[in-house]
C-alpha cells in the first residue's frame, strides 16, 4: 500500500470520526430539547392538572351542605322497645346514639382512632401523599395483591355521607375529591367531630355513642382506654372483630389499637391496659319477642305524627311471662306443628305474644295473623246467645241425634247421652245440643254474639258454624274471653303503654279504652260457670293449675288445629297448635297439648297474684222469673237494639254518640218494620224436657185457685224435692 492510499484512509477515518461527533452532538442537542420539551410540558399538564383539581375541589367544596346540615342528616329511625319493668328488650334499625361534640369526645377516643386509622392525620390535605405513594410502590412491585389501606378520615367520612363502598378508580377519584372539599371547608376538629359521630360501628351502630351504648352500657362520654381501643378497632370490619360476636377478635384488634397508640406516642410505653377486663353488654335474647314488636311497632305509624329522631317504646310485654310463654309452646307442641300463644291482662295489656315455635326460622306471626277454625272453643258464642235467650245452666237440655237443613253433626265420641243439663253438655263439648241451641236462638244471632265480643273475621252462619267451622285468628279468640273474664265488658288489646325521645320527651301515652258492658251481669256469670265446669270436670282437665280456671277447647275435623282459650286470676289466655299446610297432626286435641302449654304458662303466669274465685251466682231479672208476658219481654232499657245501619246499641243509651258496635252482615235482614229491633226477641216455642213446675202456678202459666199442698194432699201426689242449693264452685 502507498503512502498517498495510507492518506486516503486516514482522511476518511476522521471524516467519518468528525461525522460521528457532529452526530452524536445533534442527537445530545435534540435529547436535551425534548427534555426541555418534555418537562415543560409535563410541567404544564401537572399545572393543568392541579387547576382543575383545585377547581373541582373548589366547587364540590361550594356545594357540601354545611357542618350543621351534615350534623343533622340521618339515614333512618333507631327503635329501642323496652318490657315493662323498664328493661331493653330489642334495639331495632341504625342507632345514632346521642351527638358528641368534639369538646364531649374523650381524647383518648380520638387518639386511638387516629392511630389505627390515619396517624397524619392532622398534617394531609385530605389525601395522604406518603401513603398513598407507599401502597402504589407495593402494589407496582407485587409485595401487596392490591392497592388499598390507603384511605383517610377525610376519605372515610366522604365516602361513609356522599358516595357508595365500590372499589373503582373513579368512586376513588371522587373520593380524594370530595375530601379535600372537606378539608377546604371544615377544620380537623370538625371533620374528627362527625367521622366519629357517623362511622359505623357493626350492630347497627352508627357513631362512638351509639357503639358505646351497645356494647359497655354507657355513653361514649365515659369511655375508657381499652373500650376506645375496641371501638377504634372496629371500623375496619365491624362483623369480624364485633365483641359480641367473637371476643377474641376483638380483644386481639385491640391490642393492635394499642401498640400503635403507644408507638405513635399518644400513651405512654408503659401504659398498661388490660383488654381483656373490659365489661361487656349482655344481650338478651330477641326471638320470640320478635313476634310481638312485628305487631306492635306498625302501630307507631297511627300513634305518632311523623318523626325519624331515636324514640324508645315502652310496652306491656313482661319478660319472665314471655320467656314462660316460648317455653311452654316449644314444651307442647307436637312434632312437625307449629303453636302460638297470647295472653292478657284483666285491661287488656298484652303481657306474652308468640307466634311460632321458632322466629329465626319463619317469622310467620300466627298468634295475629293466622286465620284457623277454633273448633268447639267457637261454643262461647252459642251459649252466650242461648244464656241471654233466657237459658240457665241448670237447665234441662237432651243430646239426641239432630238434623238442621240436611246437616246431622255427631259427638265426637259418636254417642249420645240423652237427657243432661246446659252445664255438663257444654263441659263435655256435646256437638248435638250446641246445633240445637244454635238452631233455636238463631245462627245470625250466634254470628252476632262473636262480632259483639271482638271477632273481625268473615263468619258465616251456615249450621256448621255453631262448631267452630268459621275461621279467627287467635288473638280475636283471646280478647272474647278476657271479655268474659271481665264480667261481660268489652276488652281491647294493646302493647304500647307509652313512647319517648332518647331524652325522656314523652310523645304517646296511652289512655284506657272506653269499657262497654257487652252482656247483662246474669249471662256474664252464667258463661263462667259453664267455662269453669269444662276445665273441672269436662274436656279441659288438663288446664288445671291449683287455683280457679275458666276455659274451653277446640279441637277441628282431622286433628288439624287445637284450641285452648282459659283465664285466672285477671290473666286470659289462649293457645292455637296445628301445621302451617293444614295437614292433620296425630293426636292433637284441645284438651291435650294446648291446654297442657296453657297450664304450664299460667303457672308462671299468676303465681304472684291472688287466688280469685269465679262469681257464678245467678240473678235472673223478672222477666226469667215472671212468666206473665210483660216481664217475659222485660224492660226496653235492659235490652240491645239494631239500628239501621245494623250497629249494636247499648242498653239504655241508644241516643249516645258513638255508642253503637259494628253488626254483622252475615245473617240477613232484620225484618223489622221501625228499622230498630230487640237483639233479644221472643224467643220462638222450644221443647224442652219437663221440669218441676213453679208452685202456685198452673200448666198454663194462670195463677191457681187452689194451693200445691192441699192438691198433692187430696190426690196423693209426691211433689218432687226442692232443688238443692248448688255449693261455692271452686
Amino acid at each position: 500500500m502507498t503512502k498517498r492510499g495510507s492518506r486516503r484512509k486516514s482522511s476518511k477515518r476522521a471524516e467519518r470520526a468528525a461525522r460521528a461527533e457532529a452526530e452524536g452532538k445533534r442527537d445530545f442537542s435534540a435529547l436535551k430539547l425534548w427534555s426541555k420539551r418534555i418537562a415543560l410540558w409535563g410541567g404544564a399538564l401537572v399545572l393543568l392538572g392541579a387547576l382543575f383539581l383545585a377547581i373541582a375541589v373548589g366547587f364540590a367544596a361550594r356545594s357540601l351542605p354545611s357542618f350543621y346540615q351534615l350534623k343533622a342528616t340521618q339515614n333512618a329511625q333507631t327503635i329501642v322497645v323496652r318490657a315493662r319493668d323498664g328493661t331493653e328488650i330489642v334495639e331495632l334499625g341504625p342507632s345514632y346514639g346521642k351527638w358528641l361534640s368534639s369538646e364531649e369526645i374523650p381524647q383518648v377516643m380520638k387518639d386511638a382512632m387516629i392511630s389505627v386509622e390515619d396517624r397524619r392525620f392532622y398534617s394531609h390535605p385530605g389525601v395522604d401523599i406518603v401513603r398513598l405513594t407507599g401502597a402504589v410502590i407495593e402494589g407496582v412491585t407485587g409485595e401487596r395483591s392490591r392497592v388499598g389501606g390507603t384511605s383517610t378520615i377525610s376519605q372515610q367520612l366522604a365516602r361513609n355521607v356522599f358516595l357508595n363502598s365500590n372499589r373503582t378508580l373513579d368512586r376513588k377519584a371522587r373520593e380524594a375529591v370530595l375530601a379535600m372539599a372537606l378539608e377546604w371547608k371544615f377544620s380537623k376538629e370538625q371533620i374528627l367531630e362527625l367521622y366519629l359521630n357517623k362511622v359505623y360501628f357493626g350492630g347497627g351502630a352508627y357513631g362512638i355513642d351509639s357503639a358505646s351504648r351497645k356494647f359497655f352500657s354507657h355513653p361514649a362520654t365515659e369511655l375508657s382506654t381499652a373500650e376506645a381501643a375496641i371501638i377504634a378497632g372496629l371500623v375496619k370490619a365491624p362483623s369480624r372483630y364485633s365483641p359480641t360476636a367473637d371476643v377474641d377478635a376483638a380483644v386481639g384488634r385491640a391490642s393492635v389499637v394499642l401498640q400503635l397508640m403507644k408507638e405513635q406516642g399518644r400513651i405512654p410505653q408503659n401504659a398498661t391496659v388490660d383488654v381483656s377486663a373490659v365489661k361487656l353488654k349482655e344481650e338478651a335474647g330477641q326471638n320470640s319477642v320478635r313476634y310481638f314488636t312485628d305487631w306492635a311497632l306498625p302501630q307507631l305509624d297511627l300513634l305518632l305524627p311523623e318523626t325519624f329522631e331515636p324514640i324508645e317504646v315502652w310496652t306491656t310485654l313482661d319478660p319472665g311471662m314471655q320467656a314462660a310463654a316460648t317455653a311452654a309452646v316449644k314444651a307442647n307442641a307436637p312434632d312437625g306443628a307449629q303453636g302460638a300463644l297470647v295472653s292478657l291482662d284483666r285491661d287488656g295489656a298484652i303481657l306474652a305474644l308468640v307466634g311460632g315455635t321458632d322466629y329465626v326460622e319463619t317469622n310467620y306471626n300466627r298468634a295475629t295473623n293466622a286465620m284457623r277454625q277454633p273448633g268447639s272453643s267457637w261454643k262461647l258464642f252459642v251459649y252466650l246467645a242461648a244464656l241471654e235467650a233466657g237459658y240457665t245452666p241448670e237447665d234441662r237440655v237432651v243430646d239426641t241425634p239432630v238434623s238442621i237443613g240436611g246437616w246431622s253433626p255427631r259427638n265426637s265420641n259418636g254417642r249420645n247421652i240423652g237427657e243432661t243439663n246446659l252445664r255438663t253438655a257444654f263441659a263435655y263439648s256435646i256437638n248435638t245440643v250446641a246445633a240445637q241451641l244454635g238452631n233455636e236462638v238463631g245462627f245470625s244471632q250466634v254470628a252476632s254474639m262473636a262480632r259483639r265480643f271482638g271477632v273481625t273475621t268473615p263468619i258465616n252462619t251456615y249450621p256448621a258454624m255453631v262448631l267452630g267451622a268459621n275461621e279467627v285468628r287467635l288473638l280475636d279468640m283471646t280478647r272474647a274471653f278476657a271479655a268474659v273474664s271481665a264480667e261481660g265488658a268489652s276488652v281491647e288489646p294493646y302493647g304500647i303503654v307509652k313512647v319517648t325521645t332518647a331524652e325522656g320527651e314523652l310523645l304517646y301515652q296511652h289512655e284506657k279504652a272506653r269499657s262497654t258492658q257487652l252482656i247483662p251481669d246474669h249471662v256474664a256469670r252464667g258463661i263462667t260457670d259453664l267455662l269453669q265446669a269444662a276445665v273441672q270436670t269436662g274436656t279441659g282437665r288438663a288446664a288445671q293449675i291449683g287455683r280457679p280456671v275458666a276455659g274451653k277447647t277446640g279441637t277441628t275435623s282431622s286433628n288439624k288445629d287445637g284450641y285452648f282459650v282459659g283465664f285466672s286470676s285477671g290473666i286470659t289466655t289462649g293457645v292455637w297448635m296445628g301445621r302451617d299446610d293444614n295437614r292433620r297432626v296425630g293426636g292433637l286435641q284441645g284438651g291435650r297439648a294446648p291446654a297442657q302449654a296453657f297450664a304450664a304458662y299460667m303457672r308462671y303466669a299468676v303465681k304472684d297474684r291472688p287466688v280469685e274465685e269465679f262469681d257464678t251466682e245467678l240473678q235472673l231479672p223478672e222477666w226469667q222469673l215472671d212468666e206473665e208476658d210483660d216481664y217475659f219481654f222485660g224492660d226496653p232499657d235492659d235490652y240491645y237494639y239494631i239500628d239501621e245501619q245494623g250497629n249494636l246499641i247499648e242498653p239504655g243509651r241508644s241516643d249516645r254518640p258513638g255508642g253503637a258496635i259494628p253488626f254483622p252482615e252475615e245473617g240477613g235482614s232484620f225484618g223489622s218494620e221501625d228499622g230498630m229491633r230487640p237483639r233479644v226477641p221472643a224467643p220462638p216455642p222450644v221443647e224442652r224436657v219437663p221440669g218441676p213446675r213453679p208452685t202456685g202456678v198452673g200448666e198454663d202459666g194462670a195463677p191457681q185457685a187452689i194451693g200445691d199442698d192441699f192438691l198433692d194432699g187430696a190426690i196423693g201426689r209426691d211433689r218432687p224435692p226442692p232443688r238443692p242449693e248448688r255449693p261455692p264452685r271452686n
